[in-house]
């Protein structure tokens, strides 16, 4: 390509370039200056060197000038009294105090499988090869464990004590 172009060489490449930044969802005004700082910046390439595909060349570009402005234009919304306060914690603390003391009086064995569902064990077999006690021993303790947790917290019978975990 020759490096003597004038602007007039590049008026279709604007038009594909303008469109495709009113596709990444800049305004109209914002996508002819997108669109001419994209040929701004080919043109420079240009004379620096040889490019082999000017279109592509300057459809990344844009896609950079895209991504610099979404960067740049992070909003920041400055909070205000309702909304910079936290939902208090205490309930679900003092209800997940109460799991733990209920897992702690388990029979050792089903503690221990509670234990290790708590700290993210979710697989039965993975607990059962941890163990190194048989899958069905697992799920046993399991539901056994579940069972009481529910009696002691006071659950519904429906309510699957593993939701809490």
């Amino acid at each position: 390509m020759d490096l003597h172009l004038n602007t007039a060489d590049f008026g279709p490449l604007v038009i594909r370039l303008r469109g495709r930044a009113q596709r990444l969802g800049l305004q109209p005004c914002d996508a002819e200056d997108m669109a001419q700082e994209a040929i701004l910046r080919l043109m420079q390439r240009m004379e620096r060197s040889h490019v082999k595909v000017p279109e592509n060349y300057a459809m990344i570009i844009l896609r950079n000038l895209a991504r610099a402005r979404w960067r740049a234009h992070i909003e920041l919304l400055e909070l205000e009294e309702a909304s910079a306060s936290t939902p208090p914690l205490g309930d679900s603390r003092l209800a997940l105090d109460t799991l733990r003391r209920a897992i702690a009086a388990l029979p050792a064995e089903q503690a221990c499988v509670m234990e290790l569902v708590l700290h993210g064990e979710c697989s039965p077999r993975a607990i059962a090869a941890r163990l190194d006690v048989p899958e069905g021993t697992v799920m046993s303790r399991l539901a056994r464990a579940r069972a009481t947790l529910r009696r002691v917290i006071g659950l519904e019978t429906g309510m699957p004590v593993a939701d809490l975990l």
